[in-house]
């Protein structure tokens, strides 16, 4: 008779023989056509029993194997092989969980600059208690996910290598991102959960309001926060600004030339303003002065003085206000480079994006938020946050004769000089489809690395920028599947479409658990109604129909790779190959397209922003297919489509190359040109780039050359080994010179947080050169 029994990890337990039978009990019900009663299971545990009694204190791995000897003799096959797999299972389990406490060990016990796990995301210290915190859970719920939430052929999946599901420690809890909309949820004030804010009445609050919101909406999702239409949400702020100030100097100034006491004078002012029709902008100040002159015609201040003094007033204001503005903008970057969201682990991953109002006061706004950039910081250092997008249209911006060129003239200067603002192209054609002049919510607004969200599948009427965004995305490992097909491309379109199909059974899975969340989960998205058609939520009510507005998006990594597997040459070396990417690239588009005809929903393609997955990716594959020149002999893969960092090529010529991608990812993209030197001093090459993207069908372009600062002396610029200034060196016991460099859309202001992927392809990264005939 057997007493006791061997757990795994060596101690000694009561046997137990309910749980041999439940375990022949549940590998038995889980197939079909070998029916077990109580009386076979109870023989079939009695039979283990005894066999195992020569073993006198067995160890559970003893039992099982007798468990699957057993059932093999007793001629019931596809029991024992049920019973087999479900062994092998809960031992992948069982390792898991011993590797997630490796994992633990490591975020514990290991510094960051030793640990590539903890720079997974360069804009968390994972050193911090909060960092470290965050990353804890992050680990501890992947590994939830992975072995109780997830059906095991997709677990298996994104294990392996062949896809990634992004942010998979949020899967049970929220959603990627959002545009938020100001005016809408300024109109009446808002709650954060702890009391309520009145609507604001000055640039300053509606700034301070606007880091509020940003942050209040960071903490509900797991991705960054959009403000679509900045300019237009920040004027009506300046306009009210405008009119205090206003009326406060002119109630000064007429009551210094009147010689009326100042009561008298303000109820006075205060009754022309009431029945005056003309508001106090400052576009129709013309206006409203030449009615003001009309409202006192016969009263004691004569039609001089009124001119006089509405004069003195209206330069009075503005330069208040354009003081005010400033320092708005000043501290809106401020706060979003300073506060921290989730838990206080990372300032909000916040993006601004404006350019199109053509109003004095949203001319105000974009004019003063850039000089504040320009400005930088404190000690004069760049910010990395807000990602600031610069909308290009013609008839707006683009020409000399258009309302806002002086703004994107500034906006050239400022991202020479501090990274930001990148340029969208509303005149792309496929951000122009939807746009009408005038309707800021029908202007495609881009967020953070690259996300886009506009056409709207599932509700036509609503193909709109505010309160969307995206719901989750999962990517596609292409190159693997190139070294899978062999040279084969009908292997490889029927392996695509393979990896396509379990994608989207994933996304709809995800989407199933985030349909199912309620009201009261977002407190802030849907109780303050940021997210589209949320105001008429319950707290108990289900969020499925209004989540549908957003994307669900399949992203991809590593066409370059692909490319080179397929062909021998990646799309920078061959047109060939570049014809064979977009017909891979246009394939996959379809695919989503035809997901949407048949679900309803919104799926989007997406060239995915890789920053730890670019890593991962080629390692699993490296494992799997050895060092392949050109292909797993880098640590990273290549970002989505664009042409290999380390390929020398011509500025122009890649963005000729990589431009026609932009149209087929409509969930979002991005193409870079990296300069070397001192972009400011070159203003004309760099605004020749900006209108080459423009001009190729670019939908999102960015610039990138190095900005560096020394922390001892201040210096601004291009540092080598030696500051310019002071004439230090690195290592000489001071602070190392701050390198600003963009990661996967971002800035980080020292790559000592970036996994070692990133810092592979920062360093193998090559300038683009731009020659003086393109």
């Amino acid at each position: 008779m057997i007493d006791n029994i061997i757990k795994r990890n060596g101690t000694v337990a009561p046997f137990d023989t309910r749980k041999i039978s439940s375990a022949i009990y549940k590998a038995n019900i889980s197939v079909n056509g070998e029916s077990m009663t109580e009386k076979h299971i109870e023989f079939l545990t009695n039979v283990v029993t005894s066999a195992a009694e020569p073993l006198v204190c067995p160890t559970v791995e003893q039992i099982q194997d007798i468990v699957e000897e057993t059932l093999i003799k007793a001629d019931y096959a596809k029991t024992a092989k049920a019973y087999i797999l479900y062994r092998a299972e809960h031992a992948k389990t069982r390792q898991a969980e011993s590797d997630l406490m490796e994992i633990y060990k490591d975020l514990t016990f290991r510094y960051a600059e030793d640990a590539d796990l903890k720079r997974e995301n360069a804009n968390i210290d994972s050193d911090t208690a909060m960092g470290t915190m965050l990353k804890y859970g992050s680990e501890g719920s992947k590994y939830f996910i992975d072995n109780y939430i997830l059906p095991r052929e997709i677990a298996d999946a994104h294990i392996s290598g062949d896809i990634h599901i992004h942010d998979k420690d949020f899967y049970m809890l929220t959603e990627t991102c959002c545009q938020i909309d100001l005016l809408k949820l300024f109109k009446g004030g808002f709650s954060t959960g702890h009391g309520y804010l009145r609507e604001p009445n000055d640039i300053r609050s509606y700034s301070a309001l606007a880091c509020i919101a940003i942050q209040a909406n960071q903490n509900e999702m797991h991705g960054g926060q959009s403000i679509p239409n900045f300019d237009y949400a920040m004027a009506p702020g300046i306009v009210k600004t405008f009119s205090k100030l206003y009326r406060k100097a002119l109630i000064n100034d007429l009551s210094v030339c009147s010689g009326q006491d100042r009561e008298t004078v303000t109820e006075m002012v205060a009754f022309a303003c009431e029945k005056i029709e003309a508001p106090i902008t400052l576009d129709t100040l013309e206006a409203f002065g030449r009615e003001l002159s009309i409202f006192f015609n016969g009263s004691s201040f004569d039609a001089q003085m009124i001119n006089k003094t509405h004069d003195h007033a209206c330069k009075t204001a503005l330069r208040e206000s354009e003081e005010a503005t400033y320092q708005a903008m000043e501290a809106f970057i401020h706060n979003l480079n300073t506060m921290n969201s989730r838990a206080g682990a990372q300032v909000p991953f916040s993006s601004v994006n404006y350019g199109t109002d053509t109003s004095s006061e949203g001319r105000m706004v974009v004019k003063n938020l850039l000089k504040a950039t320009a400005a930088g910081l404190g000690n004069g250092e760049t910010p990395i946050f807000p990602v600031q997008i610069f909308k290009v249209k013609e008839g707006i911006n683009y020409n000399e004769t258009d309302p806002n060129y002086d703004l994107f003239k500034l906006a050239i200067k400022t991202s020479s000089m501090r990274l930001f603002p990148n340029f969208s192209f509303l005149d792309a054609p496929f951000n122009l489809q939807y746009y009408e002049e005038g309707d800021y919510n029908t202007e495609v607004a881009y967020m953070g690395c690259r996300t886009r969200v506009m056409g709207n599948h599932y509700d036509p009427q609503n193909e709109t920028t505010c309160g969307r965004g995206n719901l989750s995305f999962t990517s596609i490992n292409l190159p693997r599947i190139a070294l899978e097909s062999n040279g084969s491309l009908d292997t490889f379109y029927r392996l695509l479409d393979e990896r396509v199909s379990l994608v989207v059974k994933q996304l709809l899975h995800r989407f199933k658990i985030q349909a199912a969340k309620r009201g009261r989960n977002y407190p802030f998205l849907m109780g303050q109604g940021v997210w589209i058609d949320s105001e008429s939520l319950g707290r108990d009510d289900r969020v499925e129909d209004v989540l549908k507005h957003g994307t669900l998006s399949v992203g991809f990594i590593g066409l370059a790779e692909t490319l080179k597997a397929l062909t021998g040459r990646h799309h920078g070396e061959s047109t060939e190959s570049q014809a064979l990417g977009l017909q891979i690239i246009s394939h996959l588009r379809c695919l989503m397209d035809a997901e949407s005809e048949r679900t309803g929903l919104n799926f989007t393609l997406l060239a995915t922003p890789a920053e730890g997955l670019s890593g991962r990716f080629v390692a699993i594959d490296r494992e799997k297919f050895g060092t392949v020149p050109g292909i797993t002999d880098r640590e990273f893969y290549t970002n989505s489509f664009h042409v290999p960092v380390y390929y020398p090529i011509q500025a122009y010529k890649k963005i000729q190359l990589e431009a026609p991608y932009h149209e087929y990812t409509n969930a979002g993209h991005i193409s870079y040109v990296e300069l070397d030197g001192n972009a400011s001093a070159n203003l004309a090459a760099f605004e020749k780039i900006v209108r080459c993207m423009k001009e190729a069908g670019i939908g999102y372009g960015s610039i990138n050359h190095p900005v560096d600062r020394d922390p001892v002396c201040g210096y601004n610029g291009i540092i080598g080994e030696e500051c310019p200034n002071c004439h230090r060196h690195e290592g000489d016991g001071n602070p190392d010179f701050e390198r600003i460099r963009r990661i996967t859309g971002y800035l980080v202001g020292t790559i000592d947080r970036w996994n070692n992927a990133k810092r592979a392809e920062e360093k193998a990264r090559v300038k683009h050169g731009v020659s003086a005939n393109q």
